[in-house]
């Protein structure tokens, strides 16, 4: 991560809170309004409200977990780069970091952070990323920067890393009992195409049977849930 970069600000900079548990982003409200720097606009758990209030209030900084109401963080990532690309975006999830940070990353966000991590470090890579600086943890970086240098993990040994985006949010939900109809709604996605989804994961997994599926993806989840 190096060094906090700090903002180079004198008003607080706006962030917008995306969290559909109410209390994990109250509580983080109330952290980040006892530092200066900050001005939490909004705290919502779905991804229309979210839209909203960026259109409304124009934050510099968004911070969403992985799991929203209605669709995924992944998504409102997604959205906000084609729609306001100055927005930094920081993920703040359960889910493990060697499994979603580099996909986020990837994917447009400024930083990666999970929710067993004190809140003061919230605070430090949210500092980090209005800075301009891109936020990850010590052990993330260096892990990328070996494989990038050619010494980590060949490509291709993890069947989770081969998943598309979507493929991944299928699998996760997969892996909270959801079936084709609740994914499908979830995901706001056509059953045939979340059946699409599953067949080309199990393709990706190497396994013939829907339940052999199942049972890989409710371990995932156990694992790095």
């Amino acid at each position: 991560m190096g060094a906090i970069a700090q903002p180079p600000r004198d008003e607080p900079a706006k962030v917008l809170l995306v969290d559909q548990h109410p209390a994990a982003r109250e509580g983080l409200a109330l952290c980040l309004s006892q530092h200066a720097g900050f001005q939490v606009c909004g705290e919502v758990g779905d991804i229309p409200s979210a839209l909203q209030l960026l259109a409304e209030h124009e934050p510099k900084a968004v911070v969403t977990s992985i799991a929203l109401a209605g669709g995924s963080g992944f998504d409102l990532l997604k959205r906000i780069r084609d729609r306001y690309p100055t927005v930094r975006v920081l993920i703040w999830s359960r889910y493990s970091e060697s499994v979603y940070a580099e996909r986020a990353i990837r994917a447009g966000a400024a930083g990666f952070i999970e929710k067993d991590q004190p809140t003061e470090l919230v605070v430090a890579a949210l500092r980090h990323i209005l800075g301009g600086g891109i936020y990850l943890s010590p052990t993330m970086t260096e892990s990328l920067l070996r494989q990038a240098s050619g010494r980590g993990q060949e490509i291709g040994a993890d069947p989770v890393a081969q998943l598309s985006d979507r493929e991944m949010e299928v699998f996760r939900l997969m892996g909270l009992g959801y079936d084709t109809n609740k994914i499908a709604a979830e995901l706001h996605l056509s059953a045939k195409t979340v059946e699409t989804y599953r067949a080309r994961i199990k393709q990706k997994f190497g396994v013939e049977t829907g339940t052999q599926l199942i049972q890989l993806a409710v371990r995932w989840g156990l694992e790095n849930g």
